[in-house]
């Protein structure tokens, strides 16, 4: 009898081990399969980014067609943003690998160039848009600063459906240890501790939000 259920244990261990091991191999797979994706979304993101930067630069050395950069820019804004989505559903799946993490820091400095392309071709055409730059914690975020983060995010994307074109939206994760964002939000005197802050048009920080009404007495 004692042998038997020792015999029994030990099947019920190595049975446990297995699917253990599967459940932690498949995870590993689905985070490299989503980090795959986010590469190649970040590879495509980039090139359209250079583009812009390019179309700026031969637009700055003659004739400046701001109709055009402005369109390009916001319409490049408006992919960013639809892929920021994306990138947020695959880490609330998971994140068992760092990947993903490292994928997030290289779309927070191909935000943070967009932002400084915006603020380029702006200061050039005198344009009307608003920039809107919101600037979250990543790492680390507590409940509540996750609550207020869920609010700020929804009443932005209703903010965006509401303008459509009359609106630059940028996310940028603020305390992703990445020296060139650091110095933007120094400049902007916006301290980890204060995010979420919605900056627009470089000038007016909101902290504190609940309505899309309140939000839009600012536009």
């Amino acid at each position: 009898m004692f042998q038997s259920q020792k015999h029994a244990f030990w099947q019920a261990l190595l049975i446990t081990i297995l699917i253990f091991s599967i459940g932690i191999i498949t995870g590993v797979i689905l985070e490299n399969w989503r980090t795959s994706k986010i590469n190649d979304l970040y590879k495509k993101s980039e090139i359209d980014l250079l583009d812009i930067k390019l179309q700026s630069e031969i637009y700055f050395s003659g004739n400046f067609n701001c109709e055009q950069a402005i369109k390009e820019n916001i319409k490049f804004a408006d992919k960013i943003f639809e892929e920021a989505k994306i990138l947020d559903r695959y880490e609330t799946a998971s994140r068992l690998t760092e990947s993903i993490v490292f994928e997030h820091k290289k779309y927070d400095l191909l935000r943070t160039m967009l932002f400084l392309n915006s603020i380029e071709i702006k200061e050039k055409c005198n344009n009307s848009y608003y920039e809107v730059v919101y600037f979250y914690k990543y790492n680390e975020p507590s409940y509540d600063t996750k609550a207020r983060q869920n609010v700020f995010s929804k009443l932005l994307k209703e903010l965006k459906e509401i303008k459509g074109n009359n609106i630059l939206l940028i996310p940028i994760a603020g305390n992703n240890n990445i020296s060139a964002i650091n110095l933007l939000l120094e400049e902007y005197e916006i301290s980890e501790e204060e995010m979420p802050v919605i900056l627009i048009n470089r000038k007016t920080k909101i902290k504190d939000i609940q309505t899309i009404e309140e939000l839009l007495k600012y536009f």
